[in-house]
């Protein structure tokens, strides 16, 4: 802990947001722009405030004390609670969470967060947007499925089903086409190359841009991988508790089922995903822990061609050639 820096702690809910400082000084505020300012009263230079990605309500905030030029981290809410299960806390409150917040803030490294661009911003939110459409899309398509399995399905409910069905389906591929407009203005030349490793349709591509913010904020492969959380843990203490290793799951879990989905295509068309696959699944391992190696080894496949300014060559001996 830096003694110079006065930490805040902030707990964040719809309505209003609480906060505890290093000295134990308890204030609450409107989740607003009016309790914004009353709350930025409170910093100065020294200050360092500390909030847990809480859905949507911690974003307002987020933006306004980053475009105020305060310092502010966004803290992994799984990272916090563990902090807070470790104080072995019996008190649940709004106010003992901020208290809470502010001690985890005193006792770990802190990464200052940045935040993304309008540009990124308006892609994730057509990104949600087709999520929500195509789970809608699904949940119509198994409505039409049960309706007809009844035998005699009511005309007016396939109808209307169906009517749904078309306007989601024309929703979801207008959004597809504004998307990829908006990604090839910044993106095109990554979102180009990404499709050409075996396994990255053009839509996998679009997507893999969309959830990296075009691989800007990583400087590894194997970053990019813990991101997405497909990095083992190990599960040992002594010589007796020797637990199998699984992923860590700690990450982005859009961009995880995508590499998931992807992986089966790549185990047929691209070699060195496929000849992983085959030599762990050789040594008596699970068809899954195989599978999940080849999202690992593809994400870093496509961390290289995106870094590079390569495109992909699978006869090539690096398997990758200049553009």
């Amino acid at each position: 802990m830096n003694k110079d820096i006065k930490y805040f702690g902030i707990d964040i809910s719809h309505l209003f947001f609480d906060v505890t400082d290093s000295d134990g000084n308890y204030y609450q505020f409107k989740n607003n722009l009016t309790g914004f300012k009353k709350f930025v009263k409170l910093l100065d230079l020294k200050s360092h405030c500390v909030m847990e990605a809480t859905g949507y309500y911690h974003y307002q905030l987020a933006y306004y004390l980053q475009e105020k030029g305060f310092k502010l981290s966004v803290e992994n809410p799984l990272s916090v609670k563990r902090f807070i299960q470790m104080k072995l806390s019996k008190i649940k409150t709004d106010k003992s969470d901020s208290k809470l917040i502010c001690e985890y803030a005193k006792q770990v490294k802190l990464k200052l967060w940045k935040g993304n661009s309008k540009h990124q911003l308006e892609c994730l939110q057509m990104t949600r947007t087709l999520s929500a459409y195509t789970k809608q899309s699904t949940m119509l398509k198994n409505k039409l499925h049960g309706e007809a399995v009844l035998g005699t399905p009511s005309k007016s409910v396939v109808r209307s089903l169906k009517r749904s069905l078309k306007h989601v389906e024309k929703e979801i591929k207008t959004i597809e086409e504004d998307l990829l407009i908006l990604v090839k203005e910044v993106h095109n030349d990554v979102l180009t190359r990404l499709k050409s490793i075996p396994g990255i349709g053009p839509k996998t591509s679009l997507m893999l841009v969309v959830l990296t913010d075009g691989f800007e904020r990583f400087t590894s492969g194997s970053e990019l991988c813990s991101y997405a959380g497909l990095t083992p843990t190990i599960r040992q203490s002594g010589s007796s508790v020797k637990g199998r290793s699984r992923i860590s799951k700690i990450g982005n879990q859009k961009l995880r089922n995508l590499l998931f989905m992807c992986s089966f295509n790549a185990c047929k068309y691209n070699k060195a995903c496929r000849d992983l696959y085959q030599r762990i699944v050789a040594k008596g391992k699970s068809k899954k822990l195989a599978l999940i190696a080849v999202c690992n080894k593809l994400l870093k496949q496509v961390f290289a061609i995106a870094k590079s300014g390569l495109i992909y060559d699978g006869n090539y001996k690096s398997t990758f050639v200049k553009n």
